[in-house]
C-alpha cells in the first residue's frame, strides 16, 4: 500500500496561540528545511526520480500499464523522447514549456527511465478532482453577504469600488456553461481525445458543474450582456462582475482529469497570454502531493505560469479534518497547492454573517505545511463555506444533488447551488485579485502591471487576522477591502528598491461597522515578514524570484532565525520534531489514513505520545523557553 505522510491534532477547541509568533506543529525531516524555495530530495536506491506512486510500482508485483509524465533533463527532451522509443513506450503528448512528455510505460521500464541520463524526473500522471466539499443545506442566503464581508458593498466614502473591467481570468476546470450572466471569452476544451496542443476555441459547456460555480463566484453578472438580450432576475453577484473569462476544461462529466491536462491547459495560458490577455488563473483543483516541489511537474508548470506574469490562485484542499472523528489535520495541503510562488487558498466559514469577528477557518479546509518541502501553507484563506453560485441545469452537480440547489431557474434562465471547499474560497480570492489588478491600472496608467509576487504580497498584508496558528490561516482572511486600497497606492513603474507608496493608507478596514486592524505581515517561505516593507518595491516582487528564497531585506527584522533544544528546531513560525508519522494517504482509495500517535524522530526508544493540544505536547519534551 503507498502512502504518503500527514499530520494531525486531537483537540479543535484549543486555541493553539496569539501571539505573534505563531506556533505550526510539524514533523518533517529535517532535511527539508535546508533552503527555502524549490529544492531536491536525496537520492535511494537509485530511484530518487520516482515519485511515491512509482516506487511503489516498482517494489510491488503490479504488471499494469503506467501512465506518467516524464520530465528531461534541462535540454535534453529530445533525448528523453528517444529513449522512450526505444522502450517502445506510447507517447500521449509533450509538454514543451516545462520540458516533459507524457508517456505509457511498463513497470519494468520505470528503473530504466530513472538512471537514465536524460531524464530528471518520472511523476504519476495523476487523475485529480475538483477541490469542493458537498454541502446539503439549500437554504438562500442574502445575496450582497459574500460582497458584504469583503468590504466591497461600495460604502466606503465616494470611491466606486472596481468591477474587474479590464481583467481576464483562465478558470481551469470542468467548463463553463453558456449563462448570459457570465462572459466568457474563450474556450478551450483539453479533456478526452482533444488535441493537447489545442488552438481552436470551442463552445462553452461544463457536464459537471463545477467549474461554472467557479466562474459565477468570479464574475456572475447581475446584469445580462447586450448580446444575450432579454430580462434577468439574478441574486448572486460575482466579486467581479466585468471580468471576462476564459475557460479551459480540463475535468470531465464527473469532475476528475489528468495532471497532464492541467499542465497542456497551464502551457496553453502561457504561450498564449498575450493573446487571450489574461492576467489571472484560476486552480480549484489538486491530487496529493507525491513528491518534492521541485520534481512536481504540475508545480513545475505553476511556476512557469507565475514567471510569465500570471497570477496563480490554487486551491489548497479539502484534507484539513478526519472524516470520521471530525478533529483537525495539518500538512494535508494538495499539489499545486505546494508551489511556493502560488496564492495557496484555505477556507473560511464566515456563519452566514457579514461580520468579520466571528469567521473561523473551516474545519475541511487543508493546513500547512506542505509535505516534504515544509512550506507554510496557505497563504490565505477565503470565503468558502457555505457559497451560493450559478450551476447549469444540465450538469452532474445539478441533476444529482437536488438538496444543494437553492433557486431554480428565474425568468432569467440561470439557477444556483451552495457549495463549499478550498475552490470556492480560491475563486472569492481570484475575483478580488481582478479587482486590485484594475485598481492598480486606473491608478497607475503607464506603470507595468503587479506583479504576482506583489499581489500576494498585498492579499497578506491586508488580510484579517483569525484565531487560528499560522499553518491554518495563512496570513489570515482576504480583505477586498484594503487589498483594493493597496493596489492602488502601490506603483509599480517605481524603480526597484525605491518607495512606491504613493498616498497615505489606514492599515485597517471598516467591515459591517467594526475597523479591523491589518495582518501587516508577509508569510515569506519560513520567514514572517513584520512592519511596512510592502512600502518599497523590493526585489523580491520580481518575476523571476520563486517566493519564499531567502533574500535580503533591508534593515528589516524577519522572524525566522533558528532557535535549538537538543534534536528539536524551531523555524519561525514553526517547530519541526524529526521524522514521524501520523497517518498517511492511501493512494489506491484516495483517502487519508489517520493514526492516533506519533513516533517522535529521534526521541530514546522512539517514544510515543498521544498526541495533545500545544502545551500538553511541549511540556511532554521540557520546553518552557519558548518566545511568546
Amino acid at each position: 500500500m503507498a502512502t504518503v505522510s500527514f499530520l494531525r491534532t486531537a483537540n479543535t477547541r484549543q486555541r493553539l496561540v496569539r501571539t505573534r509568533l505563531v506556533l505550526g506543529l510539524v514533523a518533517l525531516t529535517l532535511w527539508s528545511f535546508g533552503a527555502v524555495g524549490l529544492r531536491s530530495a536525496p537520492q535511494r536506491d537509485g530511484q530518487a526520480t520516482l515519485d511515491l506512486t512509482l516506487e511503489q510500482v516498482v517494489r510491488g508485483s503490479d504488471p499494469s500499464a503506467q501512465r506518467v509524465i516524464v520530465r528531461a533533463a534541462p535540454g535534453r527532451l529530445a533525448a528523453a523522447r528517444t529513449t522512450l522509443q526505444q522502450l517502445h513506450a506510447t507517447i500521449v503528448a509533450e509538454h514543451p514549456v516545462i520540458e516533459a512528455v507524457t508517456a505509457v510505460v511498463q513497470p519494468s521500464d520505470l528503473l530504466t527511465l530513472a538512471r537514465s541520463g536524460a531524464i530528471a524526473g518520472v511523476s504519476s500522471d495523476v487523475r485529480l478532482a475538483a477541490s469542493s466539499s458537498d454541502t446539503i443545506e439549500a437554504s438562500a442566503l442574502d445575496p450582497d453577504l459574500l460582497l458584504n464581508t469583503l468590504g466591497l458593498d461600495n460604502t466606503r466614502g465616494r470611491e466606486k469600488r472596481p468591477t474587474g473591467r479590464g481583467v481576464r481570468i483562465a478558470v481551469i476546470d470542468s467548463g463553463i456553461a453558456p449563462l448570459k450572466t457570465i462572459d466568457v471569452a474563450a474556450f478551450y476544451d483539453f479533456t478526452g481525445d482533444q488535441n493537447p496542443n489545442v488552438s481552436t476555441p470551442s463552445a462553452p459547456y461544463d457536464d459537471y458543474g463545477h467549474g461554472t460555480h467557479v466562474a459565477g463566484l468570479i464574475a456572475n453578472d447581475l446584469k445580462p450582456r447586450r448580446r444575450h438580450g432579454g430580462h434577468s432576475e439574478q441574486l448572486y453577484q460575482g466579486i467581479a462582475p466585468n471580468a471576462k473569462l476564459v475557460g479551459l476544461k480540463v475535468l470531465d462529466g464527473r469532475g476528475q482529469g489528468y495532471t497532464s491536462d492541467v499542465i497542456h491547459a497551464l502551457e496553453f495560458a502561457i504561450v498564449n497570454k498575450g493573446v487571450l490577455d489574461l492576467d489571472v488563473v484560476n486552480l480549484s483543483l489538486g491530487h496529493p502531493i507525491l513528491e518534492p516541489a521541485s520534481r512536481d511537474p504540475l508545480v513545475a508548470a505553476v511556476e512557469k505560469a507565475v514567471q510569465a506574469g500570471l497570477v496563480m490562485v490554487v486551491a489548497a484542499g479539502n484534507v484539513g479534518r478526519n472524516p470520521v472523528t471530525g478533529e483537525a489535520g495539518y500538512a494535508g495541503i494538495t499539489s499545486p497547492g505546494n508551489a511556493p510562488s502560488a496564492i495557496t487558498v484555505g477556507a473560511l466559514d464566515i456563519h452566514d454573517t457579514a461580520s468579520r469577528t466571528d469567521d473561523t477557518v473551516a474545519a475541511f479546509s487543508s493546513r500547512g505545511p506542505t509535505w516534504y518541502d515544509g512550506f507554510a501553507k496557505p497563504d490565505v484563506v477565503a470565503p468558502g463555506s457555505h457559497l451560493v453560485s450559478t450551476v447549469s441545469t444540465s450538469s452532474a452537480l445539478y441533476l444529482q444533488n437536488p438538496s444543494m440547489v437553492v433557486e431554480r431557474p428565474t425568468r432569467g434562465g440561470v439557477s444556483y447551488i451552495k457549495l463549499s471547499g478550498t475552490s470556492m474560497a480560491a475563486a472569492v480570492t481570484s475575483g478580488v485579485v481582478a479587482l486590485m489588478v484594475e485598481a492598480s491600472r486606473d491608478s497607475f496608467r503607464d506603470a507595468p502591471s503587479l506583479t504576482p509576487n506583489a499581489v500576494k504580497a498585498i492579499l497578506q498584508y491586508t488580510a484579517l487576522p483569525v484565531d487560528a496558528d499560522t499553518l491554518t490561516q495563512g496570513a489570515g482572511g482576504v480583505n477586498g477591502d484594503g487589498a483594493i486600497r493597496l493596489a492602488s497606492r502601490l506603483d509599480p513603474g517605481v524603480p526597484v528598491g525605491g518607495w512606491w507608496l504613493t498616498g497615505a493608507v489606514d492599515e485597517y478596514s471598516i467591515i459591517d461597522g467594526t475597523a479591523l486592524s491589518w495582518a501587516a505581515r508577509i508569510v515569506w517561505g519560513d520567514r514572517i515578514i513584520w512592519g511596512n516593507q510592502i512600502y518599497s518595491n523590493d526585489p523580491a516582487w520580481g518575476l523571476r524570484i520563486v517566493w519564499g528564497d531567502r533574500i535580503v531585506w533591508g534593515d528589516r527584522i524577519i522572524w525566522g532565525d533558528s532557535l535549538v533544544w537538543t534534536d528539536r528546531i524551531v523555524w519561525g513560525d514553526r517547530i519541526v520534531w524529526g521524522d514521524s508519522l501520523l497517518g498517511y494517504f492511501d493512494v489506491a482509495t484516495q483517502r487519508i489514513v489517520w493514526g492516533d500517535r506519533i513516533v517522535w524522530g529521534d526521541v530514546t526508544d522512539a517514544q510515543r505520545i498521544v498526541w495533545g493540544d500545544l502545551a500538553t505536547v511541549l511540556d511532554a519534551f521540557g520546553i518552557t523557553n519558548l518566545i511568546q
